[in-house]
């Protein structure tokens, strides 16, 4: 696995193959077994470091939430000037990168955000690591004038999470659109918010 070959922690590619068998295999797949054998480990390794299911799984979400913050790169927020292309062409690039090359990442929050619905603990986890991001999206649309940024931070992110399913687990899995097909849609919809 890539991760054992660029010097990454046994931490870092216990989780690394957890989030591979998500995409792949679902939530059933998830086994501390199957992450050693994935990550080419010894029986029990996985045991040693996340003794539980859960203990795994909120090993997981952490792991995602460092993977999705460098798949979206630095969300600055924009100065005098700055206007609404650069965050356009930033939430687009994130978007297309998390349709496109980082497709098995975002099956495995998919399979996570589920599992987080029935594991009152889980959700907990995943949603403090999700608020950074919110948070984020919340600094953007403010510093573009944004009247009721908690509302345009809802619309934004199911936009963008809308997009993501459909794309790569909803009916549109052969239809990704293009980067520039992602940006125009952006755009549309933050100009709609901020002339509201």
């Amino acid at each position: 696995m890539s991760a054992r070959t660029t010097g990454a922690s046994r931490a870092d590619l216990i989780a690394d193959s957890a989030l591979a068998l998500l995409a792949e295999r679902g939530m059933r797949g998830l086994t501390h077994r199957a992450v050693d054998e994935a990550a080419g480990l010894p029986t029990g390794s996985t045991s040693n470091l996340a003794r539980t299911r859960s203990a795994l799984l909120e090993l997981a979400v952490r792991r995602l939430a460092d993977r999705e913050a460098r798949v979206l790169g630095p969300l600055e927020t924009p100065g005098p000037g700055d206007g609404l292309g650069a965050v356009v062409d930033g939430l687009a690039l994130a978007a297309y990168r998390s349709l496109t090359r980082n497709r098995e990442l975002t099956l495995a929050r998919y399979e996570l955000a589920l599992e987080a619905t029935r594991r009152p603990e889980l959700r907990r986890y995943f949603d403090a690591t999700g608020a950074r991001f919110r948070d984020q999206l919340a600094a953007l649309v403010t510093a573009l004038g944004s009247t009721a940024p908690d509302r345009h931070v809802l619309s934004l992110v199911a936009w963008l999470d809308g997009l993501m399913f459909s794309c790569v687990a909803g009916s549109f899995t052969a239809d990704v659109p293009s980067l520039d097909e992602v940006r125009t849609g952006l755009r549309e919809l933050l100009d709609a918010m901020l002339r509201t």
